[in-house]
Parts: C-alpha cells; structure tokens; sequence
C-alpha cells in the first residue's frame, strides 16, 4: 500500500485548523522568565480525560506511554490549553515514537471535565506541536 503526500499533510493541516477553531487565548500574556506561576499535577481522573481525547489520534493507544507537565492550580476561565508528550504508535510510521500534542480542557470547579484534542505530532512535525504550545507560554518537552 503506498502512501501518498497528502494522506500524511492532510491529517496535519486539520489539525492545525481545529486547534485554531477550539483555542482561545487568554487575556494574560504566557508567562515570562522569572515569574512565579502556580502550578499542580494533574489528578488521576484528569489524566483519563486527556488519555481519552489524545488516544483516539494513536494507532495503539493501549500501548502509549504519557508524559505530564504541569498544569496550573487556579484556572479562571471555562477552558485552557495544556500540553504534553507522549510515547506511541501513530496511524503515520514516520511519527512514531515521541509526540507532543496540545489539546483544549474544559474546566468545571477548578477539575478538568473533558478535553479536545487540538493536534498530535511526532517525528519532524513535534516542532510544529512545540511552537503552537510557545503561544500559550507551554512547552511539551518540560513533561515527565
């Protein structure tokens, strides 16, 4: 079976396009240097709502290592944006392995309640996924 170009671009171009539909910027500008801004792990179950909104994006998501960075304790708003790596098979050989992804979580008491995935990339695109997470002041590589 031979893959074409596009079939690799196309999901990538949907992605981006999606992430610009379900993002929202916040008012405040991401942090800089030498600011102080709370952070916390998240719970168990907020780590299952992204697992299921990141998983259905991977070939085997039984199989997929994740990587969590912090997320902020106090969120004012209904959604924020938070970023990640994880170890997994994609649907694409060439990504397989390391990818970052971003996704929008929907906030409810301070808990994420659900999430979106807004793009997952791996190979020569996890720089894509890397600058899309700079504009929110995230970095996908500070998981762990």
């Amino acid at each position: 079976m031979q893959i074409s170009s596009y079939s690799l671009i196309a999901p990538l171009a949907v992605g981006l396009a999606l992430l610009g539909c379900t993002t929202e910027k916040s008012e405040a500008p991401p942090p800089s240097l030498g600011v102080s801004i709370s952070q916390r792990d998240l719970t168990p179950e907020e780590k299952q709502v992204i697992m299921d909104a990141v998983a259905p994006s991977l070939r085997n998501p039984a199989s997929a290592k994740y990587h969590w960075a912090n997320f902020p304790a106090v969120v004012t708003e209904d959604s924020v944006n938070y970023c990640a790596t994880v170890d997994a098979q994609s649907p694409h050989a060439a990504y397989n392995g390391k990818q970052a992804y971003i996704v929008k979580a929907q906030m409810s008491g301070n808990r994420v309640s659900s999430a979106v995935i807004g793009l997952v990339a791996g190979g020569k695109d996890f720089e894509i996924v890397t600058k899309m997470c700079a504009k929110y002041g995230l970095d996908p590589r500070n998981a762990s």
